[in-house]
């Protein structure tokens, strides 16, 4: 068994039930055996500013799933919530991305792990802090250290 990481992100219709039912999938997947969510968080957008603000959150997961497999299992969850690939940073219905996968690195055309700017972003660190403080986010520090370092800008707890 192998601890992921996994962020979710939503800024389209009901960005908040998204997320919510988004969680409840994942946490349904026959290979998933824990599954701890934080609690939501609004952020305003990054890359591409002329959208709404997202919701964001972080589960920390328990899984069989090999990185590879467990990527797979999150694109399909996309799809069936309307996720459209228009342009980088585009508005989203759901967003799920690998954070980390058992510490471990990977780097594959499909998936770079840890996440390679995950540790830059604020509804990343925030959403982890509040559920495992301590856990590494590559080289680069704890969550709760990288969430102090990063701020609260931009950031609300819903």
């Amino acid at each position: 068994m192998h601890t992921a990481v996994i962020a979710f992100g939503s800024n389209l219709n009901h960005p908040e039930e998204q997320i919510k039912q988004a969680a409840q999938a994942v946490a349904r997947l026959p290979e998933i055996h824990s599954f701890t969510l934080s609690p939501l968080y609004r952020t305003a957008p990054v890359g591409y500013l002329e959208q709404d603000d997202f919701i964001n959150a972080v589960a920390l997961i328990e899984t069989d799933y090999t990185a590879s497999e467990l990527l797979y299992q999150l694109q399909n969850i996309e799809q069936q919530f309307g996720r459209q690939r228009s342009f980088r940073n585009a508005p989203r219905t759901l967003d799920l991305d690998i954070i980390d996968y058992a510490c471990s690195r990977y780097d594959t055309p499909e998936l770079q792990l840890p996440h390679p700017r995950a540790h830059e972003r604020g509804f990343v660190v925030h959403p982890l802090a509040q559920i495992a403080p301590h856990y590494p986010i590559g080289q680069h520090g704890t969550a709760s250290e990288l969430a102090e370092k990063i701020g609260t800008d931009g950031i609300t707890l819903l």
